[in-house]
């Protein structure tokens, strides 16, 4: 079975809605054979991301950057996981009050050290979840949970 990791920083109820809306669509009934595993982004461990074959990524832009809670789960499984997960497929959303490139930056340079692969663009939401947004992250959380079915039959 593949699994599909999603780590996330949720503090709000707007990254609240962001986090359910990539769960309901990673776990949309037309996609079965797909486990989808949930940790906050402080109780996430190098094994969790050791079994995943995906990752989808969640985070506030604080202060111009991705945050603390997202930095820490990085510090903590950089080394232990970097040999054995290169080429891993993430995705990401972000959510800020008026700006999210910071955050993005840092992700995807933490990301690409880590030699993943970014399996689409990140989605970024600005103010209130609208509509939009929260299609967005469920497609987001669809296709990430595909391309982890795609790695695990690989």
């Amino acid at each position: 079975m593949a699994r599909l990791l999603i780590v996330h920083h949720t503090v709000s109820p707007a990254t609240r809605e962001l986090l359910d809306a990539v769960l309901d669509g990673a776990r949309t009934d037309d996609l079965t054979g797909v486990e989808v595993g949930v940790r906050a982004a402080l109780a996430a461990t190098p094994v969790d991301l050791l079994a995943a074959d995906a990752v989808v990524l969640g985070t506030p832009a604080n202060i111009g950057y991705m945050s603390g809670a997202l930095k820490h789960f990085f510090d903590t499984v950089y080394y232990p996981v970097q040999v054995d997960q290169r080429g891993l497929p993430y995705s990401l959303y972000v959510h800020g009050d008026n700006d999210t490139s910071g955050a993005v930056r840092a992700v995807e340079a933490v990301a690409k050290g880590m030699g993943w692969e970014r399996h689409r663009p990140p989605v970024t939401v600005l103010g209130r979840p609208d509509t939009e947004a929260r299609e967005a992250c469920w497609e987001l959380g669809a296709v990430t949970a595909l391309a982890a079915l795609e790695r695990a039959d690989g």
